[in-house]
């Protein structure tokens, strides 16, 4: 799709199509539908960025409630959206034997008790042992620097869904 056909899109299309790009949180889509036109894929993720760090941290705190644990339950039970399931197999979290498994749990227990929202990271850009490397580094750090580590890599997982949305002319411009 290329940046004419985004923005012709209507407010419903455009929060069909967008509404995941930020992991269950099509309000974000829908509020950033009325700042077109957008001028290529980097206005829209600018855009979105611009909207989230706009929030207040209850905000921004929700936004991260929404996604779900890695090799959690949703994984576990099929529940995950697409986008959700297919990163965390790309990053090899659905090939975790039992003692990953029990650690995954354990370390994402950890990181939900110590923080208040799930341990967040762009699974396309990891593998297994990155991700349960930061994970336990992580555990380490001071509520605010955790809450604005984890507020970035929502934003990595928004570009590249954004990216595998829009393509064609809006590639050059990233």
């Amino acid at each position: 799709m290329d940046i004419n056909t985004v923005n012709s899109l209507s407010y419903e299309d455009f929060v069909q199509v967008f509404g995941n790009v930020v992991e269950k949180c099509p309000l974000i889509s829908a509020a950033v539908w009325s700042r077109r036109p957008f001028t290529g894929l980097s206005d829209i993720e600018a855009n979105i960025a611009e909207f989230i760090d706009s929030l207040p941290r209850s905000g921004q705190e929700g936004i991260l409630r929404c996604h779900p644990d890695l090799a959690g339950k949703d994984l576990q039970s099929g529940t995950l959206t697409r986008e959700s399931n297919e990163e965390q197999s790309q990053a090899g979290m659905t090939a975790l034997d039992s003692v990953e498994i029990s650690r995954m749990r354990h370390l994402n227990s950890e990181y939900k008790k110590r923080f208040g929202f799930p341990f967040v990271i762009c699974a396309r850009m990891n593998d297994k042992e990155a991700i349960l490397r930061q994970l336990s580094e992580r555990l380490t750090n001071e509520r605010e620097t955790e809450l604005e580590r984890a507020i970035d890599e929502v934003k990595k997982i928004c570009r590249l869904r954004l990216y595998n949305l829009v393509l064609s002319d809006t590639q050059n411009k990233l």
